[in-house]
């Protein structure tokens, strides 16, 4: 059977080079990178190598980068610490972020509230973008941070970062932007996008699962909530996961020279399949903008379908797709991303994402429109039955 991998949002498959660059790490090289003996700082100059490639990337300072173990912990990091750093320029501090975040950011937001914070979840357009204007009446005295992520991890849109950050700077909040989805996809400079705080994730971008990190702009006040720990000049305690971030690092290389480079090809085969899709199956819709999006990244309604039933049939024909975030795998609840943009709860139901990499071929979503539509015709037979 053929093996077709659209899911690349939830993870990548690890890159040779990047499997090659972490191999002396699980035999001779193995020393604690805080150790002051030989063993120790031979690993120290790589995780330190490792740091200037992801803030190469990104565009950043060495010392602005703080390894995670991965996007989670670096939403945690930042809105936890901030917030904490921030506490005393209001009794009840405000935070505000858009109603499409990953769960990394909403449920943190959710957390922040037994801590005695006042959350705001802005609305979207239907197109699933936050505006100026939007942000810009939510915003208040207290209010201490804005997180507004940089490309939503179910339906691509980008949101305008650049364009928002200097609304929260004017009322004197932070700003943090998960750009978890971004790296590797599209250009993230975050001097460009003016953000104080920045999520990454390697395994989003052809590195090992299990290592992050979060940019932190010189002088942004930012309080450590891992402790037990010197680590991450006092940012981040524990001892480094120096595998995954010497992995990320390469990574962060080959996104910086090549994986960049692929997106308008990874377009093409996803527009390739969009096209197929509207041509070959009556009745779905396109979620999201389809001008402001990254470019591996489809969400389509099917409907009068379930969603987790075109997964399931799929699956079983050797191509791996998705129903929306994957850290919601197996809810039957809609999407909340969705919900918002006002679908309604049918379609939400019936969506399905695709998400290409750059190793996608045309031959695989050749293969994907050959069995999709005679999927979800036998699902929607089904139905009508039942």
């Amino acid at each position: 059977m053929k093996r077709v991998y659209l899911d690349h949002n939830a993870t990548c498959p690890v890159d040779p080079r990047v499997r090659d660059a972490v191999a002396p790490f699980l035999e001779g090289d193995f020393g604690n990178p805080s150790s002051v003996h030989r063993f120790g700082q031979a690993v120290r100059a790589a995780v330190e190598r490792a740091r200037e490639q992801v803030a190469r990337l990104l565009n950043a300072d060495v010392d602005e980068i703080v390894f995670t173990s991965g996007g989670t912990e670096s939403d945690n990091l930042a809105l936890h610490g901030a917030v904490r750093a921030l506490r005393q320029k209001a009794e009840r501090p405000h935070v505000i972020t858009s109603a499409i975040e990953h769960p990394a950011v909403a449920d943190t937001a959710e957390a922040l509230k037994d801590t005695g914070c006042d959350v705001t979840y802005l609305p979207v357009t239907r197109e699933g973008l936050v505006t100026p204007d939007v942000l810009r009446q939510a915003l208040r005295k207290e209010t201490v941070l804005v997180s507004v992520m940089l490309t939503n991890n179910e339906i691509g849109v980008i949101e305008p970062v650049e364009e928002l950050v200097p609304v929260a700077h004017d009322a004197g909040a932070l700003f943090h932007c998960d750009a978890v989805q971004a790296v590797g996809k599209i250009p993230v400079d975050v001097r460009a996008l003016g953000a104080d705080l920045v999520s990454v994730s390697g395994h989003k971008f052809y590195a090992l699962k299990g290592a992050g990190a979060l940019y932190v702009k010189r002088d942004t006040p930012m309080e450590c909530f891992v402790t037990g720990g010197h680590q991450e000049e006092g940012r981040r305690g524990g001892t480094e996961n120096v595998v995954g971030i010497v992995g990320m690092g390469r990574a962060a290389e080959l996104a910086r020279t090549e994986f960049l480079q692929a997106a308008p090809h990874v377009a093409a085969l996803r527009d390739k399949l969009e096209k197929g899709i509207l041509e070959k199956i009556p009745n779905v819709q396109v979620n999201g903008s389809r001008e402001r999006r990254v470019s591996n990244t489809l969400n389509v309604s099917f409907k009068g379908v379930d969603g987790e039933a075109v997964l399931i049939s799929l699956d079983l024909k050797g191509v791996a797709v998705s129903t929306g975030s994957a850290c919601s795998s197996g809810s039957v609840d809609p999407s909340p991303v969705l919900e918002s943009l006002g679908i309604s709860k049918e379609d939400n139901k019936a969506s399905i994402r695709f998400s290409l990499g750059v190793g996608t071929t045309e031959e695989d979503i050749e293969y994907v429109l050959k069995v999709l539509p005679s999927v979800v015709k036998e699902i929607r037979k089904i139905s009508m039955v039942a």
